[in-house]
């Protein structure tokens, strides 16, 4: 039976929460006690005592005979009035949308305040994560910071860097020529609880420090200039956060003078959302997200990276020699399919559309393919547009789901050539005690049930 012909299955979304509020609780308490391992059994019994019968629940089905009454009686919003323009002076989802969150894994850390949450990629289309549900990563809380009081000081490590020091007001930045670009940004971290074994139910918790965003605001270049710097002298940047952490980071000058640092002030056609670091971040694109400071305070220029706590002893890469290896912060080519994935249900034998999200920090996706034997045999996916260098790809690919088990994966190459490795790739020269800069391939295992579920294949 082709594609085309084949009879439409039906998909029911995951759960978008496996713990009640008592097993968050639960969760804590035992993660304080040193018990790591029960965040992973907990995930496990919620599973498999409340998914598949919440996800059933959501289904209305089409009936096979007699005709379907949401046809054959008309609704009240096709006989009534509805609301007024502007009810709402800000909109909102739907009501039937609002358990679409991002959310946070509980006992991962022990203070909510400098902790992660995850946005919800099963549910989402395009390339786009709306502002309102874009991860966060904070260090030290998150503030909602008056702009006309923030201020923006550049300044040099000696005077032969940077001519003229100077501090910029928000209205100042703004009215400098400004850029909209889409990029992607990722946590270092995001998929590091996998590096090991399996420990998540869905890509919300695998995959879900990622997001994209139309970004706008000023290059760096371009105040750098105004300032006088001396480009080759100054061969880094030193970006300083006005949180209570102080994030500061390093990065090298030739991503500056490439154009594509940016002052960023805007998401999404608004100002930044305050979890994002409003009024004012920087966007590196490619670059793991804690480059990408928030609530940015202070450009410094200098002749050698500045080894901050954050990357001298964190964000680094545990290797199986027992070194650590630093600066390690481009976002290697990575894939991950959205559907079918952890947590959902295929209810019925038939088509599918399989999809999923492709990026690369050194450009653009050129490919990506998709397997569902487990990596034996693999079909190119189409690629939506649009294509963007640095930025979340969209793809998808007709599959036609026989009943039996099927071992879902993808891998996606850039225009470096650069391909997405499996964990047997990765862990070799790896090893499996890292935190940062997974991007092995992901898999999930379609029962013969219809339920998804997080595997890992050696």
């Amino acid at each position: 039976m082709s594609d085309a012909n084949a009879p439409a299955g039906r998909i029911v979304k995951a759960p978008e929460s496996f713990l009640a509020k008592d097993g968050i609780r639960r969760v804590f308490v035992e993660g304080r006690a040193g018990r790591r391992d029960f965040i992973r059994s907990a995930f496990a019994a919620a599973v498999a005592g409340a998914a598949v019968p919440a996800a059933r629940a959501q289904s209305n089905p089409v009936p096979t005979e007699g005709g379907d009454a949401n046809i054959l009686n008309l609704p009240a919003h096709s006989t009534g009035l509805g609301q007024g323009v502007a009810t709402d002076g800000y909109g909102k989802p739907s009501k039937f949308e609002v358990n679409l969150q991002r959310r946070i894994n509980p006992g991962l850390t022990q203070t909510t305040q400098s902790s992660v949450s995850f946005a919800p990629l099963q549910s989402l289309f395009g390339i786009v994560t709306p502002s309102g549900l874009h991860f966060e990563r904070h260090h030290q809380g998150w503030w909602d910071i008056d702009p006309s009081k923030h201020r923006l000081m550049v300044n040099g490590s000696d005077a032969k860097m940077l001519k003229t020091p100077m501090v910029f007001t928000m209205d100042e930045l703004m009215r400098l020529p400004a850029v909209s670009r889409f990029h992607f940004i990722e946590c270092g971290a995001n998929t590091g609880m996998e590096w090991g074994h399996v420990t998540v139910p869905t890509v919300q918790y695998s995959h879900g420090m990622l997001s994209c965003s139309e970004f706008t605001g000023v290059p760096l270049k371009v105040v750098l200039e105004l300032c006088g710097v001396d480009f080759k002298r100054a061969r880094y940047v030193l970006g300083e956060g006005a949180d209570g952490s102080s994030m500061t980071r390093t990065l090298p000058m030739e991503m500056v003078e490439r154009g594509e640092v940016l002052l960023a002030y805007g998401q999404n056609g608004e100002m930044l959302r305050p979890e994002n670091g409003y009024p004012l971040r920087l966007v590196v694109p490619g670059v793991q997200g804690v480059s990408w400071v928030k609530y940015l305070r202070r450009i410094e220029v200098g002749d050698k990276p500045w080894t901050t706590k954050d990357e001298a002893i964190h964000y680094i890469d545990l290797m199986p020699d027992g070194k650590h290896r630093q600066y390690s912060s481009i976002q290697e080519c990575k894939s991950v399919v959205t559907t079918p994935s952890g947590g959902q249900l295929l209810l019925d034998k038939g088509f599918y559309n399989i999809s999923g999200l492709a990026w690369s920090g050194r450009g653009k996706v050129s490919r990506v393919d998709v397997s569902v034997d487990g990596g034996r045999n693999w079909r190119s996916a189409r690629l939506e547009s649009p294509v963007l260098s640095k930025c979340l790809t969209r793809f998808n690919l007709d599959w036609v789901w026989d009943g039996k088990p099927a071992l879902v994966q993808s891998r996606a190459i850039d225009e470096t050539g650069y391909v997405q490795p499996a964990y047997r790739e990765l862990r070799a020269v790896r090893g499996t005690r890292s935190i940062y800069h997974n991007n092995a391939v992901q898999t999930w295992l379609v029962q013969e049930s219809g339920e998804v579920k997080n595997v890992q294949l050696s």
